[in-house]
Parts: C-alpha cells; structure tokens; sequence
C-alpha cells in the first residue's frame, strides 16, 4: 500500500487519471491525499468530483477556496462568475449528493504515516498555517468551520465567507469574522506577517513579496516535527525552501504540470 498527496487538480480529470496510471495507482488499496481545490477552473470537474467519491474512504480530502465556492453557488450563497466552469456539475443529476459529500470533508487533516524514515506526522490544508497557531489550535479552528458547514447555519456561512478581513487572528473574534479569517487562513493564505497579517491580494511568486510580509511557511512553526502539505500557491512551482513544507500545487489547469508525492519515501511524480 503506498499513500500519495496530489496537488490542485482543478477539475483536471484527464491528467489525474493518467498520473495515477502511472504509479499504478490501485484505489481498493492506495490512498490518495488531495489537498483541495479539486475543482473549478479545469474542463472536467463532475468526472473529478464522481471519481474521488468512489474511492470512498481512500480518499483524504480537505477542502480549497474553489470547492466552497462551487458550494456557495450550489447553496443559492453567491453567483456563478465568468471564469468558474462549473455548469455540467451543477446541471448533473447527482449534483445534491456531490455536495453533500462535498461539504462533509474537513479543511485540514492529520495523520502519522509509517514511511522508509520511521514515523512521519503530516498535515494538509488548502493554503497555509497561521504562524501563531500550534497543531492542536490549527486543527481546533478548522473543526469550527467543518462544524459549521456541516450544521444547520451552512448557508450562512457559506453566504458571509467572502472577504479579506479581518486580516489577523484574535482569539476573541466571534461570529462570521472568526469563521471567515479561519477560513482565509486555511484556503486562501499566500504571504503574511510575523503577527499572522494577511495580505490577499498579492497572488504571484515570490519576487512580488510584499514589504513587511514573507511567505506564510517562512513564519510557521510546527515544522520539523510535522511535515505540511499544501496546494493553492501554484506561482511557486512546487519549491518552499523548507525541507518540511512541500508545495504541490504546480499548475495543471494553467497548462503547467499535476504534480503528487508518495508519502513514504518522498518521491513526486507529475505528468
């Protein structure tokens, strides 16, 4: 049994399967760490969205901004906008059961994974890790939001997420503004203070750092111990400088490369 962690897939279903065919990828055995955004953007989304179901429990899925956002359409929360290609999921006759599914998956997930070193603790989110925060609080945070999406207030929720403030956590936010930096924090983070500022607007590489800030993962404090996997930042082309903090999103859906790592040895393999 090997456990891969796959990038942004994007509704890019084509290279999903052929990346998988590659390693020959047995989904009765192998598992398969997604780490968001699964789709959105890329041509086949309802393929992408079916196929990651079946694989039922085999699969460990934790949520990106695209996902909530197809969410928030599918819910009546906000709009189909002009880039979004979600018209064949929302339209499929299985589209309820999808995001029902969809809106059970967490937004970070923890696991010890046996590998050739011994015991390797990793986690995955979308975006990032707050720099104030510790495992146990980042894991907390996130169950506040999965609990809320999966509770009888989703649409509101779903209908106040968007926004870039507040800009910092503070442990005595309260309501939509906590859930919504939560959420931030863990789907839509790129660069950030010390003191855990956010800056959302900046979304290239980093030569267009922003004074006073530094990628997030420069800031993060849970490494060596924990090993990060994220997605969501595909202007970094898959490097972070740490050797703890693997970046997977490598821009498939904007003609570049999917990319996945096995867990238990760390080797990527991309198509």
């Amino acid at each position: 049994m090997s456990t891969y962690a796959i990038g942004d897939i994007q509704g890019c279903y084509k290279p999903l399967r052929k990346l998988l065919d590659s390693v020959d990828f047995k989904p009765g055995k192998d598992k398969l760490w997604c780490v968001g955004d699964l789709i959105n953007r890329g041509p086949r989304s309802l393929d992408t969205l079916r196929f990651l179901r079946d694989l039922g429990s085999n699969a460990r899925i934790v949520l990106g901004n695209h996902d909530l956002h197809f969410l928030a359409i599918y819910y009546g929360a906000t709009l189909n906008r002009n880039k979004d290609t979600l018209q064949e999921l929302l339209d499929a006759p299985d589209c309820d059961e999808l995001s029902t599914w969809l809106r059970s998956k967490p937004l970070a997930h923890y696991e010890c994974i046996e590998t050739q070193q011994g015991p390797q603790n990793y986690l995955m989110v979308h975006a990032g890790v707050a720099p104030n925060w510790t495992l146990e609080k980042a894991l907390m945070l996130a169950a506040e939001v999965e609990l809320t999406l999966q509770g009888p207030d989703y649409f509101g929720f779903l209908t106040n997420m968007y926004g870039d403030t507040p800009r910092r956590w503070k442990n005595k936010l309260t309501g939509y503004d906590r859930l919504r930096v939560i959420t931030n924090y863990l789907t839509r983070m790129r660069f950030c203070s010390e003191n855990g500022k956010l800056d959302l607007q900046v979304k290239e590489g980093l030569l267009f750092t922003p004074e006073g800030y530094k990628p997030w993962f420069e800031f993060e404090k849970l490494t060596p111990s924990i090993n990060i996997l994220f997605g969501h930042w595909a202007a970094l082309e898959g490097h972070t400088g740490n050797p703890h903090v693997f970046a997977l999103d490598t821009g498939c859906v904007w003609g570049r490369e999917l990319t996945m790592m096995r867990l238990e040895d760390h080797k990527l393999f991309s198509v």
